[in-house]
């Protein structure tokens, strides 16, 4: 029995160099999951806060996504992702009574473009190519987990409803005072973006598997709910932008007395927050298909 288990061990370089040899780097990836916007609008139940502290269920949304991932490493791969789906803030979600006197919402689509790289601190465990009776291989690990990050780029266009149930696009209203004296300047509906999260995959086959993904956006923006600094003088937008960009400007309710109203220095009452930019995140769930890519090798003698 020796004998025989060590000639198969002296051939078997031989026989693997001899046969095509069939490698799994190119992998598609597909998905749907939610997203969050982390912003100025909406939030938890008290007095704004920064990134995850002022998560809100109620403002998800839906996602899709599709990928292409090049992985010629154990440890690390790297990826192509484009995901579309949209963003929701809505002041009536807090119970923060500033917040909901305020009295501001938005929706907006979202398109990002990235690329990633993934480091695989969990990494997936092969088979042995050989089974010889009473040597056993190394099992395979049927999971893997990994943290990425990466750059991107993304499309949005915040809309919202005004008091007769249309819906309108809230960039071309200026409802800051874009464009207006000492106002801001416009926003672009283009910014950059750093994902960074972590994935976890499970794999049915050589070819198939099933994954998750919990990522964070950092973004350059404030303005993904128009929303950022503080009130311009809402005569002033009526005048030069008409009657709907003075309602979507300002649609507070009144329960706070002046709270919307120029401080007493004359500065603008604040609006929104612009000490943080705007992030969003996205949980997704993915199906990932491999290709096989074989290459025929000659044995030399």
């Amino acid at each position: 029995m020796k004998i025989r288990i060590l000639l198969f061990l002296f051939a078997l370089p031989l026989l693997n160099f001899a046969q095509s040899r069939i490698r799994y780097k190119y992998e598609l990836l597909g998905g749907a999951g939610m997203t969050n916007f982390l912003g100025d609008l909406g939030g938890a139940n008290q007095v704004g806060r920064h990134l995850i502290q002022d998560y809100d269920f109620r403002a998800t949304r839906p996602v899709i996504s599709a990928g292409f991932r090049y992985k010629n490493h154990r440890l690390f791969a790297f990826k192509a992702m484009l995901e579309m789906g949209l963003l929701a803030g809505n002041d009536a979600f807090t119970k923060d009574i500033y917040r909901q006197n305020r009295n501001l919402s938005f929706l907006s689509p979202i398109v990002e473009l990235s690329v990633q790289g993934e480091w695989y601190f969990i990494k997936e465990k092969r088979t042995n190519v050989y089974r010889i009776s009473g040597v056993k291989g190394k099992k395979k690990r049927k999971y893997t987990m990994y943290l990425f990050g990466g750059v991107g780029g993304f499309f949005y266009s915040p809309s919202a409803r005004g008091f007769d149930g249309t819906r309108h696009g809230l960039r071309k209203l200026h409802t800051e005072g874009q464009g207006l004296p000492g106002g801001p300047k416009k926003y672009s509906n283009f910014n950059f973006c750093i994902p960074l999260g972590v994935g976890y995959k499970y794999n049915f086959t050589k070819q198939w598997s099933m994954g998750a993904e919990l990522g964070f956006r950092k973004t350059f923006t404030d303005y993904i709910d128009d929303v950022s600094g503080v009130y311009y003088d809402n005569a002033a937008i009526k005048a030069a932008y008409g009657d709907v960009a003075a309602e979507m400007a300002d649609p507070s309710l009144g329960n706070i007395k002046g709270a919307t109203l120029p401080n007493g220095d004359g500065t603008g009452a604040q609006r929104g927050e612009t000490k943080y930019k705007d992030s969003y995140m996205f949980l997704e769930f993915n199906v990932n298909y491999k290709f096989t890519k074989k290459r025929r090798t000659r044995s030399k003698f």
